[in-house]
């Protein structure tokens, strides 16, 4: 089918107030509407909310959205058919149709096009709060069975492979997929799932970074950093690592390259290559191959996880 890009997630927190507090005045997403027990927030340079906060009793990942072509959603639907998925059509404030679907390996995946577009803001810097978040860039899914998981969604879905990491036996630990056009709309990385390592979003340069860096400290909430900021090997991007107040943990990121070319040959990086993880040599905390969301059915309920096919956590952690 066409997927265009990954498109929004929906969290569900325990805290609204608490949520928005981290989100809209710590980090300056814009809140666009607050109704009943849920939000809607976006970037400076979306047009479409992309981050939805619902509060629940329990911190779980309900939805990872990924917009489609014209014709993508008959041809989600019938992906689903033919697969015999659990599936329902439903609709959301801005979005009358989304299509929900719990793929093969328990992902709730949700598609959409139609979208209601909201006022332009890129150019309106003096409304900018925060390190300037401006857009929802990448989801990283722990799973039990990445090269499956690789597999399918290059065959059934239409991603293509830019970075990979194996072992010496030549076995697939993780992987990055694209649609868009740079490193990742999707990854997959080996741990007990289905559960959501991080989501991420795009900031503006390398000195955006430092800055959201700079609010915790001075808001005296390191503890909500859990790594970085650095560089990674895969995908070259700067990095900065924060758990929210339920433990999600969302990644700010930038400066990746372009990936468009259909006959960009995939980077191998070795397991045993500590540059893969930080390419200036830091040690990665052991939360981060360990620690992720929840996913939650099509009725709600959290979706039993599985052990990884490959046991061990890479060396070169804390």
């Amino acid at each position: 089918m066409a997927i265009v890009r990954v498109g929004f997630i929906e969290l569900w927190v325990q805290d609204l107030e608490r949520s928005l507090e981290f989100y809209e005045g710590l980090l300056g997403f814009r809140l666009e509407l607050k109704e009943g027990k849920s939000a809607y927030l976006r970037g400076y340079e979306e047009l479409e909310w992309s981050l939805k906060l619902t509060q629940a009793e329990r911190p779980a990942v309900r939805s990872l959205g990924f917009k489609v072509d014209g014709n993508g959603m008959e041809e989600a639907q019938a992906w689903a058919l033919q697969e015999g998925l659990p599936h329902r059509l439903e609709a959301d404030w801005g979005r009358p149709r989304v299509l929900r679907v719990q793929d093969p390996f328990g992902y709730p995946l949700a598609f959409y096009h139609e979208a209601e577009k909201l006022p332009r803001i890129l150019q309106e810097y003096h409304l900018y709060r925060g390190p300037g978040v401006l857009r929802i860039d990448h989801l990283n899914l722990f799973c039990p069975e990445v090269a499956e998981a690789t597999r399918y969604y290059q065959e059934h879905l239409g991603f293509r492979l830019t970075e990979y990491t194996e072992d010496d036996q030549g076995r697939l630990w993780a992987s990055w997929l694209h649609r868009k056009g740079n490193v990742h709309d999707v990854a997959f990385t080996n741990g007990e799932g289905p559960r959501l390592h991080h989501f991420a979003y795009w900031l503006p340069d390398p000195m955006a970074i430092l800055k959201a860096a700079d609010i915790l400290a001075g808001a005296r909430r390191t503890d909500q950093i859990e790594r970085g900021p650095g560089r990674h090997g895969i995908s070259n991007a700067l990095f900065l690592y924060l758990k929210d107040p339920d433990g999600h943990r969302i990644e700010l990121y930038t400066s990746d390259y372009l990936t468009v070319d259909p006959d960009l040959p995939p980077v191998r990086w070795s397991l045993n290559d500590p540059r893969r993880q930080t390419l200036w040599g830091h040690r990665t905390p052991k939360s981060w191959f360990l620690e992720g969301s929840r996913v939650l059915g099509l009725e709600g309920k959290p979706l039993p996880t599985r052990p990884p096919a490959l046991e061990g956590i890479p060396e070169h952690v804390t």
